[in-house]
């Protein structure tokens, strides 16, 4: 790997930001089915998830469509960690960073999760990850049990054979990258 960490997400955020909302919607639709498809989320009663920002795969339609069946979890910045809260759309306010988070008042413990979908700026096939240098996800991947399945999401131009990792980087069990 012949570029830092900050180069690479300079990157990554140039080829997000320049997909069109077509490409951004039908991306993010290929990556949920593709999600549904794997026997950790057909298994998984609780399903940890992120709100997306506009260089992300759009998780509205994920949320939409999963929170009939499953219990889903989104998360909130508060300070230097990230606690997950139930998912009620009747309670999602702007929070940090202009994200899209709950107002709930009891975190939920990362032990009731069965499944961890997890945001990045790169991923390797493997599951290396690359976060946006904040180590929020990290931090909080630390407190799940061992047996929940983390899937790193990713548009494809996100997928790299090779990443600048540090041993405090979490991999994923599963990679879900639009084709």
């Amino acid at each position: 790997m012949n570029c830092t960490k900050q180069e690479l997400r300079k990157t990554m955020r140039q080829l997000n930001r320049s997909l069109t909302a077509e490409e951004r919607a039908r991306l993010s639709e290929e990556l949920w089915q593709r999600v549904e498809q794997t026997n950790a989320f057909r298994a998984a009663r609780c399903v940890a998830l992120f709100s997306s920002l506009p260089d992300e795969p759009d998780t509205s339609p994920a949320l939409e469509r999963w929170s009939p069946h499953k219990r889903l979890l989104v998360p909130r910045v508060e300070g230097e960690v990230m606690h997950f809260y139930d998912y009620r759309p009747e309670q999602m306010s702007a929070g940090s960073f202009g994200i899209s988070e709950p107002e709930g008042s009891e975190p939920v413990s990362p032990t009731e999760i069965d499944l961890i979908l997890v945001p990045g700026v790169a991923f390797t096939p493997a599951g290396d990850r690359m976060g946006r240098g904040k180590g929020f996800y990290d931090k909080y991947l630390v407190g799940i049990r061992t047996d929940a399945v983390k899937i790193g999401i990713c548009y494809p131009h996100q997928l790299l054979d090779e990443l600048p990792t540090e041993e405090h980087d979490i991999a994923m069990d599963l990679m879900a990258a639009s084709r």
